[in-house]
């Protein structure tokens, strides 16, 4: 079926805005006023362009949110560290600048942390959370030591011949056959992982859990788990769906970046969850 393309169709607009003394850079897709828009947070060390195969594979009826946390992108460095619980709230003024009371979340692997706390700490202007190849912090059965070792540093962001070397090991899925397909994906994000911001993002998931508090969350949550993901382990997604009282799990054939990689497999998945509570 072909979906409606409605005249503001992929129109995209970026821009920096302030928040309680820190920039971001947000770029926003315009979509249509009958439903919340969709909020997305990326994976560690990676800007807000890394889910551009995505966002181009969504209905553009939904109006798609995307920002660079602190020190990682466009965003500079903060004056300060950060942890998740400040960082969901800095999220929360941010979409209270732009004029929005209601969104749906979707965050993938680091981002997934910031939208389990997003979640929680924001729980009223929170709708629906799609959770990609993510876990429970701490509480999370972890990578194998080389998976860690690979991803303690943002190497993979700034050497492409690297990284084209690692991505099937690391990422699994469709990247063990096209790592090429891997560097393509990420050759606009390569300015994303300076070492300070990474630093950072390290440290905010240092120690953190979600676990204590997801049986409190009421957000129907979609929970997707790719079979073939070397970072964050299938069992993780069993574990938070066991967790959160309205989720649903759904295990896909494949790794820790086919939502970009591959977004026809999991883009009808998420639509449709977000398309309940009658919005078509």
């Amino acid at each position: 079926m072909t979906k409606a393309m409605p005249p503001q169709a992929f129109h995209t607009r970026s821009r920096m805005i302030d928040v309680d003394g820190q920039r971001l850079r947000v770029a926003i897709r315009a979509g249509a006023d009958d439903r919340p828009p969709l909020v997305l947070m990326n994976g560690i060390g990676a800007p807000l362009e890394v889910l551009q195969p995505f966002v181009d594979e969504l209905d553009p009826a939904w109006e798609v949110i995307r920002f660079d946390v602190p020190g990682i992108g466009g965003s500079p460095l903060p004056p300060r560290p950060y942890r998740f619980p400040s960082l969901s709230r800095m999220v929360g003024q941010m979409l209270d600048g732009l004029g929005h009371d209601t969104v749906d979340v979707l965050g993938i692997s680091w981002g997934g942390g910031l939208a389990q706390q997003f979640a929680c700490t924001e729980r009223r202007r929170c709708r629906r959370v799609v959770l990609v190849g993510t876990g429970a912090g701490m509480a999370m059965v972890p990578a194998r030591p080389r998976i860690l070792l690979r991803m303690a540093t943002p190497r993979r962001y700034r050497d492409p011949e690297y990284l084209q070397r690692v991505a099937g090991e690391l990422y699994g899925g469709s990247m063990r056959t096209d790592g090429e397909r891997t560097v393509e994906l990420m050759h606009t994000a390569m300015r994303g992982g300076q070492l300070r911001g990474y630093a950072l993002q390290l440290a905010c998931g240092a120690g953190w859990t979600s676990a204590p508090f997801l049986p409190l969350l009421r957000q129907p949550t979609l929970v997707l788990a790719g079979d073939d993901d070397p970072i964050i382990p299938v069992v993780n997604g069993r574990f938070l769906a066991a967790l959160i009282p309205k989720s649903r799990l759904h295990i896909y054939p494949g790794g820790h970046v086919d939502l970009a990689a591959k977004p026809d497999l999991l883009t009808p998945l998420i639509e449709d969850f977000l398309s309940e509570d009658g919005h078509a």
